[in-house]
């Protein structure tokens, strides 16, 4: 009997769409450096963008329910396999789906020519039928406890059927983004919890005694369910001093969740360390938003969305996709020179957008931001092009 291993070997198609997270995280990680580099200029006038959104609104839809949704592909097409024993979606099927996301960014930018209403429905194509194909794995092998991410999946769906709702009607951009915002974090308490200790413990065990990871427990529940309220709450009541208050519960549930992982002792190795770092704005965000709400004049809402935006989910996404692409491509799981840079740019663009919230510098501090984002995954695509590109040694 042919094991899954050996028809993976199988596989005789372009190397590109042996597996899942190849051409997500490769264009994914494209798009969202042409995506800010499109806005700078369409901002000032220069370049003219054939969208029914506004520029800012078009990047905000882009970075949200556009570059989030292609890395959570990538992810889950990796990991479902792994979680359900049965071959991966690859070839013809993952070429398919790769080409709906593609369809989607191409519709919502030319959407002011071929009217909004088609427009969404390309682009709210894509997230359905990822759900439907990640749903077909989980049940076809009985692996119910991982149901959950359909949940986030179908959050994220909602989440952009009410931007394109909000866009159409002409109501001002809030809800859909939020939800979608809120539902990317969510996925990063539940799957952030479970590889960043992970990962960490891994790489741990094999040095010098010390402390580990504290292992997955009621509090980390907790926590969660501490987040989720504060989410909800930000969401339906973004200004409300109930959604301030619920939020410094979520920073102190969510810091020191972060602390029980050791991170401290992993500064030997940026592939490890950045895990923790992108979780550490988690709590940031969640602290800022507070202060936004108990102190609007001091910090706007922006950063907090932005220290979630650009730092969890930004530095987030892009550790897992270094990571991933190593492992996955047969490379040491470690850091190069090369691959920390990319790491210390996102970090730059996260707390250069942030202090720009304070209204500190904030002229010259939103270039370097957007420029810093830029970079970082500019160069991911540079560094990893030729291995994604090609069979694993």
């Amino acid at each position: 009997m042919t094991t899954s291993a050996a028809r993976i070997r199988s596989y005789s198609g372009p190397a590109l769409f042996s597996y899942g997270f190849r051409p997500f995280f490769l264009f994914g990680a494209l798009w969202s450096a042409l995506a800010v580099s499109i806005l700078l200029p369409a901002l000032e006038g220069s370049v003219s963008i054939p969208s029914v959104f506004p520029p800012t609104v078009w990047h905000q839809h882009e970075m949200i329910f556009g570059y989030v949704p292609a890395i959570v592909a990538g992810f889950l097409l990796t990991a479902v396999p792994n979680w359900t024993g049965r071959l991966p979606v690859v070839g013809v099927r993952l070429a398919a789906l790769f080409a709906i996301w593609i369809a989607g960014r191409i519709a919502v930018f030319v959407s002011a020519l071929i009217g909004a209403h088609v427009a969404a429905a390309i682009d709210l194509a894509f997230l359905a039928t990822l759900g439907a194909v990640v749903a077909r794995e989980i049940v076809a092998a009985n692996n119910g406890h991982n149901l959950k991410v359909l949940g986030i999946l179908a959050v994220l769906f909602g989440g952009n059927a009410a931007f394109h709702a909000e866009v159409l009607a002409g109501m001002p951009q809030g809800i859909g983004a939020r939800v979608g915002i809120a539902a990317t974090i969510m996925l990063i308490c539940v799957i952030g919890g479970r590889i960043v200790p992970s990962f960490t413990r891994n790489w741990l065990v094999k040095r010098a005694p010390g402390a580990l990871p504290v292992p997955f427990s009621s509090f980390d529940v907790a926590a969660m369910l501490i987040t989720g309220a504060a989410l909800v709450s930000w969401v339906a009541l973004p200004e409300h001093t109930l959604t301030a208050s619920l939020a410094i519960l979520a920073m102190i549930a969510n810091a020191h969740r972060l602390a029980r992982w050791a991170g401290y002792r992993t500064a030997g190795e940026p592939l490890v360390l950045v895990l923790h770092v992108a979780f550490a704005f988690v709590p940031l965000g969640f602290g800022l938003m507070a202060l936004a709400g108990f102190a609007p004049s001091l910090v706007l809402p922006s950063g907090a969305v932005h220290g979630w935006t650009i730092g969890a989910i930004g530095l987030m996404t892009l550790a897992v996709m270094t990571r991933a692409s190593l492992g996955h491509t047969g490379q040491p799981l470690a850091a190069t020179p090369a691959i920390a840079s990319l790491y210390v740019a996102v970090v730059v663009a996260a707390v250069a957008r942030t202090l720009a919230a304070f209204d500190v510098l904030r002229e010259v501090l939103l270039p370097v931001s957007a420029t810093a984002w830029i970079v970082g995954f500019a160069g991911f695509v540079v560094i990893f092009a030729p291995l994604l590109m090609r069979r694993r040694a």
